[in-house]
């Protein structure tokens, strides 16, 4: 039976949700009229009309947008790759098209870095990662990145609660004249048996609502070639190597219905399905037989989410989510010496979730909101004396924000209350903490688009279940990993004549400090690891980034873009440790990438360019913990034609087009060059 307080918990997590269906109700009972367009309409607190690159330069914190237009020109396949154009960001990659990638931004970790979805989070309570390989781009309109926050005010409380935020925006339906029905169908092919097929249909029902389905299937062997180089230096023995155990079977199906109850009202449903069977290649060990890696993985996530809004007058505006998030996990080692013969565990996470958020415009000039979320985490599994924890966590965040030309300034207070209960054993700590944000743009010259930004941030992560619960492993004393985070930038925008329409430039300057980082280390063998709070990481960094657009001639137009990152992040916990002031693993200390695209009446010719500095596998910062440098360049050829209605669309690729023989992660090299086709019809 639930405790008082635990049903007093449910309660508030299913008022919003109830509010959200009562108001739901209401509207269907009222016949509003309604233009013809399923456009989600928005409020004067998010302006809409501007371009990608002003919402840049403007934002009072470093904030990245990469539109659908701008992914085309990247030479990617998933959210992934596309992430890795981003200044500050590293993703860990393990190879391939199914291997796991995770993002880390500004060196804080993965599970710093918040998933949005069509602005509402993405969770897994038992890492605390989401595998953003998982997510295509062929239903994707625009991905973005915010440091500390974004200026939204009005938004979950979710979206305060972590260092930065990666959100992924989908494509809504947009009818124009009297057609009722848009689709799109492609199909991808290239190396290491590439086969990927997918769909997006969109439906006008009526004048006040759309739907809309998404689906594919990819399909890869992944057996690429690789140099296996036995001894350090470059003049020692190397041998031409098969990538074993990398084949991937992925499956995405999402379907929604958008609806405009009237100009000041709009909603939708959307579910999402995945499914994924992959191998999981082993580490390239010299002398290792890579044949003998057997481990498989199957991945099945299931989420429906829902969200309303509804602008009651100019003053208040009110929106409200609901989501069920379900996640099975099934991992086989069938070579693992135990007495089974085998290793084999499943996990099932589900995830109830409720949100609800007003926005008060006080003046002209000042807005006020206010944002309550309320979630429960389960998670179940098939190990020994597993404590099946349940988290309870309610967050509840009131900001404000004050705009004119020549200011942009935001503040917010995020209450976090988090509870927890567990089957087997003693639960983990509960914990309350309060974190505060601050931020601040200033224009100081009224006929010039140059701006000062800076903020404050304070945040924190909490464990995951795998820190807490892990049989053998986890710690039920652990604390959270704080975070204070503090950046100082300028942005610049211009446009000079005619033919040289834009140029935007963003430096930023940030020092990251991190408290309490949960660190893993083996105890008596390397299965048996100890998870506590130990260390201490000093980060310091800057990101540039510049973006410039011309036309030389009157059909013919050049984008060229480049962002630069530099970083110090050092282990600060112990001056007496040997990698005390080292670099943390897998941080280059300089990085950056570069993009460039020719349009054309003919054929449009785009190039890209991926790049980081030296890196080290584990703390010491020894010469053999060393990974080389590397360059992956990539360059595609693309042409659209229309055949009677129909929008036809061929893009060829070669990818890592000089054959670089590199690894992200110790162990797991990359895919040297391979080539890729594109063929769409659009509808």
């Amino acid at each position: 039976m639930p405790t008082v307080s635990h049903r007093h918990f449910i309660l508030r997590l299913l008022l919003p949700i109830c509010g959200w269906l009562l108001v739901c109700l209401q509207t269907y009972a009222v016949e509003i009229e309604k233009p013809d367009s399923t456009k989600t309409h928005t409020i004067q607190e998010i302006t809409v009309t501007e371009k990608y690159l002003n919402s840049e330069v403007r934002s009072s914190s470093p904030l990245q947008i990469l539109s659908s237009k701008a992914i085309e020109g990247l030479n990617v396949l998933q959210v992934s790759d596309a992430v890795k154009y981003l200044s500050g960001v590293t993703v860990k990659d393990y190879g391939g098209i199914g291997g796991l990638k995770t993002v880390s931004v500004r060196s804080l970790g993965g599970n710093h870095t918040a998933v949005s979805y069509d602005g509402i989070t993405l969770t897994d309570c038992q890492t605390g990662q989401i595998d953003l390989g998982r997510f295509s781009l062929d239903n994707v309109d625009m991905i973005s990145l915010s440091s500390g926050q974004s200026d939204n005010i009005f938004q979950p409380a979710s979206l305060f609660a972590s260092a930065s935020v990666l959100n992924i925006k989908t494509l809504t339906p947009v009818f124009y004249k009297d057609k009722n029905v848009n689709g799109k169908i492609s199909m991808k092919a290239g190396s290491f048996g590439l086969l990927n097929p997918s769909v997006l249909l969109e439906d006008k029902i009526n004048n006040k609502l759309s739907a809309t389905f998404s689906g594919e299937w990819l399909s890869a062997n992944g057996k690429y070639p690789y140099t296996l180089q036995y001894g350090p230096n470059a003049s020692n023995i190397t041998t031409q190597e098969i990538r074993q155990n990398t084949d991937v079977q992925n499956l995405r199906l999402e379907a929604a219905l958008y609806t405009d109850f009237s100009e000041n009202e709009n909603g939708y449903v959307k579910c999402y399905y995945y499914q994924s069977q992959r191998g999981l290649p082993g580490p390239t060990i010299l002398y290792n037989d890579e044949s003998s890696s057997k481990q498989r993985m199957w991945d099945n996530t299931f989420f429906t989410q829902a969200h309303y809004e509804k602008m009651f007058s100019k003053f208040w505006v009110f929106q409200t989510n609901a989501k069920f998030n379900s996640g099975y996990l099934r991992y086989l080692d069938p070579t693992y010496q135990n007495s089974d013969g085998k290793l084999e565990n499943t996990y099932l996470q589900k995830e109830y979730y409720g949100s609800a958020s007003v926005l008060f415009r006080a003046f002209e000039n000042l807005s006020f909101s206010a944002s309550t979320d309320a979630a429960v985490n389960t998670l179940d599994a098939d190990l020994t004396d597993f404590a099946y924890p349940t988290r309870f966590s309610w967050l509840t965040t009131v900001a404000a924000k004050y705009v004119t030309n020549q200011l942009l300034a935001t503040a917010s207070l995020l209450s976090t209350d988090v509870n927890e209960q567990v089957r087997t054993g003693a639960a983990a700590t509960n914990y309350q903490q309060l974190s505060p944000y601050i931020s601040l743009s200033i224009k100081p010259f009224i006929n010039q688009d140059f701006r000062l930004r800076a903020f404050y941030k304070n945040i924190f992560r909490m464990p995951t279940f795998n820190d807490l619960y892990y049989s053998q492993v986890g710690n039920r004393d652990l604390k959270p990993e704080k975070a204070n985070q503090f950046n100082l930038g300028l942005t610049y925008s211009t446009s000079v004549t005619s033919w040289f329409p834009s140029l935007s430039f963003t430096a930023d300057a940030y020092h990251n400090d991190v408290i309490d980082k949960i660190v893993a280390y083996p105890n008596k063998d390397t299965f048996f690891w100890t998870i506590i709070n130990y260390g201490k990481v000093a980060i310091n960094g800057i990101d540039l980034t510049a973006e410039t657009t011309f036309q030389p001639w009157k059909k013919i137009g050049v984008v060229l873009g480049t962002n630069y990152t530099y970083q110090r992040a050092l282990n600060v916990t112990d001056p007496t440790d040997r990698d005390y002031n080292n670099q943390i693993p897998y941080t280059p200390r300089v990085s950056g990438s570069a993009n460039a695209g020719i349009e054309t009446p003919w054929v449009n010719i785009s190039y890209s360019l991926l790049w980081s500095g030296h890196r080290y596998a584990v703390n010491q910062n020894y010469a053999e913990n060393r990974l080389p440098a590397y360059a992956d360049h990539s360059i595609s050829a693309n042409r659209s034609f229309k055949v009677k209605d129909k929008l036809i669309h061929i893009n060829l690729e070669v990818l890592n087009l000089l054959n670089s023989n590199y690894e992200i992660v110790r162990w797991f090299p990359m895919p040297g060059r391979s080539f890729r086709a594109t063929v769409s019809v659009k509808f």
